[in-house]
C-alpha cells in the first residue's frame, strides 16, 4: 500500500446543516485511515451541527471570507506569494480567467488561495475539493502557486451553474474528480478528451446512522379530521426545491381531505413561502420547523406518512444532484413523491419506488400526493421497495472505498 498523504479539503463552509453528505463522507475517510484537515471559506452561520460533526477529528482553518476583513493575512500570502516558483503560471492563469469572469469573487478565491500557500497547515501533500465552483477555484489556485495535486468533489449547483470553458479547464488541471449523479457525469464528460478526468460515486448514506425503522407505519388516509395524514419535506427554502409547486399542489388537494405539512430546513424564501400558503388558505395545516439536527429530523422521517420533494431546474440552471433527504427518507421506509430532475429517477422508480412528476405541474404533484394520502397499501409498498433498493444500492461504504482507490492509485504512481 502506498503512503498516504496529509489532505487538506477546501469546503465553502463547515460544519453546514445542510451538508451532511460532505461530512458523512469526510468521516468515512478518517475510518478509512486518512489524515485530513479541514480548510473552509467560510466562518458556521447554522446554530446546530449534526451529531456527524462531533465525529469528525480534522482541525478546521478558516480562510478569511472577505478580504477587507483581515487585510494583514492577505498581505502576508500575496508578500509570500512572491517567493513563489508558480507564482508567475498563477498571475498568467489569474489574468486568463478574469476577463471571462469580472468579478469581487474571482479577486476573492485568488487572495483565498495566497494565503492557504503561506499558512499550508499541518504540511499538506495533496488538495482536495467539495464544489467544483469557487472551493475549486481555490483549490487549484492553491495548486498551481504550490505544486501540489489536487482532485475534487462536484456535486449539483456547482456543475450546472458553472461556465463551460471553467469546468473543461479545472477538470483538465485536476488530477480527477467525481461526481454523484449520472446526469453530472454525462454532462462534465462532454467537458474533458481525458477519460479518467471524471468518475460517477453516488454519496450513499451511512446505514448505520440510518438504521431500519421496525414501527408501523399507520393506515391514516386523509377521512379522519383528528388524525390527519402526515406529509415530511426536508429542505433548503430556495428556488431549485420548488416549494412554491409543492405548496400549489397541496391547495389542490379536496378540502374535505385532512392532512397536515410540515417542513424542515432554513433558507431565504421562507418568508415568501409563509406568505403564499396564507395567501391560498393553508396556513393553519403547515408547520415551519425551521433547520433541525440529523437525529430530530430522523424522528419526523419515521413520525411521517409520505415525504414529498418538487425539484425544478432554476432560472439560473441550479438543479439538485441527488438529493441525500430522498435516500434519508427511503432508508426509513417512507414513501416518497418527487420529480423527474437530475439524480431522483437515477433512485425513484415511477409507481415502484417512489411516485414521479414532471416538475413545475402542480396538478400532476397534486394528483400524486391525493393517490398516496387516500392509499396507506401504496404508500406501505412504495416505502418497502424504496428502503430496499436504499439498502441494495446506496450504502456510503462503496463511495469510500471507490475514493480510497482513487487518492492511493495516484499516490502508487507518485511513489
Amino acid at each position: 500500500m502506498p503512503p498516504r498523504r496529509k489532505i487538506l479539503v477546501v469546503l465553502k463552509g463547515y460544519p453546514r446543516l445542510s451538508e451532511t453528505f460532505i461530512a458523512q463522507e469526510l468521516l468515512g475517510l478518517e475510518r478509512a485511515g486518512f489524515d485530513l484537515t479541514l480548510i473552509s471559506m467560510r466562518r458556521p452561520t447554522d446554530k446546530k451541527r449534526h451529531p456527524v460533526h462531533d465525529e469528525i477529528k480534522a482541525r478546521v482553518v478558516y480562510l478569511p471570507e472577505y478580504l477587507h476583513e483581515e487585510p494583514i493575512r492577505v498581505l502576508k500570502g500575496l508578500f509570500a506569494g512572491f517567493r513563489k516558483p508558480g507564482f508567475g503560471a498563477l498571475l498568467r492563469r489569474f489574468f486568463r480567467d478574469l476577463p471571462r469572469d469580472i468579478s469581487r469573487n474571482r479577486f476573492r478565491r485568488l487572495g483565498q488561495a495566497l494565503v492557504l500557500a503561506r499558512e499550508w497547515p499541518d504540511n499538506g501533500a495533496w488538495l482536495h475539493a467539495h464544489f467544483i465552483h469557487t472551493p475549486a477555484s481555490v483549490t487549484e489556485y492553491a495548486s498551481i502557486l504550490t505544486g501540489v495535486p489536487w482532485t475534487c468533489s462536484a456535486h449539483a449547483k456547482d456543475i450546472w451553474t458553472s461556465p463551460g470553458w471553467e469546468l473543461s479547464e479545472k477538470l483538465g488541471s485536476a488530477r480527477w474528480t467525481v461526481t454523484c449523479t449520472k446526469g453530472g457525469y454525462d454532462h462534465m464528460r462532454t467537458l474533458t478528451a481525458r477519460d479518467d478526468a471524471v468518475h460517477l460515486s453516488y454519496h450513499g448514506l451511512d446505514l448505520a446512522r440510518f438504521g431500519h425503522f421496525a414501527g408501523e407505519r399507520s393506515l391514516r388516509d386523509g377521512r379522519d379530521p383528528s388524525d390527519p395524514v402526515s406529509i415530511l419535506s426536508v429542505g433548503r427554502a430556495v428556488e431549485k426545491k420548488g416549494y412554491d409547486t409543492l405548496l400549489r399542489a397541496l391547495a389542490l388537494l379536496p378540502r374535505d381531505l385532512h392532512w397536515r405539512f410540515e417542513h424542515i430546513g432554513g433558507g431565504d424564501e421562507l418568508p415568501r413561502l409563509k406568505a403564499l400558503a396564507s395567501e391560498l388558505g393553508l396556513s393553519d395545516r403547515i408547520v415551519w420547523k425551521g433547520a433541525l439536527a440529523q437525529e430530530e429530523v430522523l424522528e419526523h422521517y419515521r413520525r411521517a406518512d409520505l415525504f414529498a420533494l418538487a425539484c425544478r431546474i432554476a432560472a439560473n440552471g441550479d438543479r439538485d444532484g441527488l438529493p441525500n433527504v430522498l435516500v434519508e427518507a427511503s432508508s426509513q421506509g417512507l414513501a416518497c413523491i418527487s420529480t423527474e430532475v437530475s439524480g431522483v429517477p437515477e433512485l425513484i422508480t415511477d409507481k415502484e419506488t417512489g411516485l414521479l412528476v414532471q416538475p413545475e405541474d402542480p396538478a400532476a404533484l397534486s394528483h400524486a400526493l391525493l393517490a398516496a394520502i387516500t392509499d396507506p397499501a401504496l404508500r406501505h409498498r412504495l416505502g418497502g421497495a424504496a428502503e430496499e433498493q436504499v439498502r441494495s444500492h446506496f450504502d456510503y461504504h462503496a463511495s469510500i472505498r471507490q475514493l480510497k482507490h482513487l487518492f492511493e492509485a495516484e499516490w502508487l504512481k507518485a511513489s
